[in-house]
């Protein structure tokens, strides 16, 4: 995210710090909020999962999130937070790649304040991944 996309964002980066990857480690921003439930790698239209591999969860979980932006006139540019809840630490990791690549097909180079948390299950029994967002609109 540069300054020019986002004249109200502002990227908190110490200059001490060693440059994060993937993410930022902050973000000011001012604007209109919009905040996400978590979404996970289904088809929402029919509530229902279409694969089991956990890199096209976490494309399908993306580009939920990119839908719902959108109905709130917001694009990805709009993130400042990802909160990622994953099931299987073992195969993020081993898809770390694959997911990297995901991301940017759906969000592009953008990269927001980020957390990634391991948990033992979600709500969704064939979930692996569920991804919450908090996006701020210009204006």
């Amino acid at each position: 995210m540069s300054e020019s996309r986002r004249a109200s964002a502002r990227i908190l980066h110490p200059v001490t710090w060693a440059a994060p990857r993937g993410y930022s480690d902050g973000i000011v921003s001012s604007g209109r909020l919009v905040v996400l439930a978590g979404q996970v790698g289904w088809n929402p239209a029919l509530a229902r999962f279409e694969a089991d591999e956990f890199t096209a969860q976490v494309k399908q979980a993306l580009q939920n999130v990119v839908t719902l932006l959108a109905e709130a006139g917001a694009e990805p540019r709009h993130l400042v937070r990802l909160t990622w809840y994953v099931t299987d630490r073992a195969a993020y990791n081993a898809e770390r790649k694959e997911i990297g690549r995901a991301y940017r097909e759906v969000i592009g180079a953008h990269y927001p304040a980020m957390s990634v948390v391991f948990v033992a299950a979600l709500v969704e029994e064939r979930a692996k991944v569920e991804i919450e967002a908090t996006a701020v609109v210009e204006g």
